[in-house]
């Protein structure tokens, strides 16, 4: 008889998912089994969307040396590509509401408008087809993403919504060209408004967080500002009271895009205050002269509270972010961000070589 190993999941609200795992068996396909569906995309152990951390218990994992050296000395465990040895525990980044009992539904949609905001940052906006039970609609939450597939092929890439949810269906998205890429080369091409596109989701867990009216400071760089946005849409249209702070950062002034639309949002939500940063600015440049971080230090020393950080950039943005924030005695657990690699320790996103939704990705 084959072995079986049982392996208990802690959520970030202390629920406790149990399920068997069969030897030689992977947990995010374990857990399927049992119809709980965890956070993940790639499957490959590259994406670092289904990191946890292993609290007991044995195992072995089987991914890329480069990714293990990035989380060697630590408990931190690629899901996808983790095989137990024994009874194991993981600690899971995310609550138990983001844990699926069914897998994501599959949305048809149609692409409505191709915007060039800069040589090589694309607005996307697509139109949902009604579902077979009639509904137009995507349930999601504002920080999230969905994943598209180039037609035709099993090619897919993760995007995050930079719309606030809506009954219209439509869907905004930011895409960060990257030259020779598979779908940077289809959706630029070969791709026509009143094409009909395939997607999968919503998914993630870089969101909001419910933690009263702690001021809110919201971090981006580059196409990263896409799940901020959404973020901010939201509150605006609620009117939620909480002091926000947005800074949005680019190397040279060419990359800046949504001037017009980060002006029209402060002027909706007079709670928001942004700054546009630029690193290589020239002298005529009148927004912020250096990077999100210095920007960020520079705020933060006139701030008499201390504020929840939502921060959407690279991993060396987010470092430098929270460096910073160490040197104000910002607790870690005030910071969310939003993260590329498997070094993830709150949350994960999937960014392939060609066009990506968030900031300075890598080409892989």
């Amino acid at each position: 008889m084959m072995s079986e190993f049982q392996i208990q999941l802690v959520t970030r609200d202390e629920q406790v998912l149990q399920f068997n795992c069969l030897a030689g068996e992977d947990i995010v396909s374990a857990a399927e089994r049992a119809e709980l569906y965890l956070i993940s995309q790639c499957r490959s152990g590259s994406c670092g969307a289904c990191i946890g951390t292993a609290t007991r218990g044995q195992y072995v994992q089987d991914i890329d040396p480069d990714i293990a050296n990035s989380i060697a000395h630590t408990e931190q465990v690629l899901l996808c590509r983790t095989y137990p040895r024994s009874d194991l525990q993981v600690v899971l980044p995310y609550d138990a509401n983001q844990v699926r009992k069914q897998p994501l539904p599959m949305r048809q949609a149609t692409l409505l408008e191709k915007n060039y905001l800069t040589p090589d940052t694309l607005q996307l906006k697509l139109q949902l087809i009604e579902d077979e039970d009639g509904n137009l609609s995507l349930a999601f939450e504002p920080g999230q993403y969905i994943e598209i597939w180039i037609p035709q092929t099993e090619i897919k890439r993760a995007y995050s919504i930079a719309n606030a949810p809506n009954w219209d269906g439509v869907l905004e998205l930011l895409i960060k060209l990257r030259s020779h890429g598979q779908f940077a080369q289809y959706i630029t091409e070969q791709a026509q408004v009143g094409d009909v596109l395939t997607l999968q989701g919503a998914s993630g867990n870089f969101t909001l967080q419910d933690r009263g009216l702690r001021p809110r400071y919201f971090i981006a760089g580059g196409c990263g500002l896409a799940s901020v946005m959404a973020m901010v849409r939201q509150m605006a249209e609620l009117q939620e009271p909480h002091e926000v702070q947005l800074l949005f950062g680019v190397w040279r002034e060419e990359e800046v895009f949504y001037q017009s639309e980060l002006a029209e949002l402060a002027a909706d939500y007079p709670n928001l205050h942004y700054q546009i940063c630029v690193q290589d600015a020239t002298p005529t440049w009148q927004g912020f002269h250096g990077s999100v971080a210095d920007a960020f230090k520079a705020l933060m020393q006139n701030t008499p509270t201390t504020p929840d950080i939502y921060i959407c950039g690279s991993n060396g943005l987010i470092e430098r972010v929270a460096e910073v924030a160490a040197t104000f005695n910002i607790s870690k657990d005030q910071l969310i961000h939003e993260h590329y690699g498997a070094q993830a320790t709150n949350t994960s996103h999937f960014c392939q070589e060609d066009s990506c939704s968030m900031p300075y990705a890598v080409a892989s």
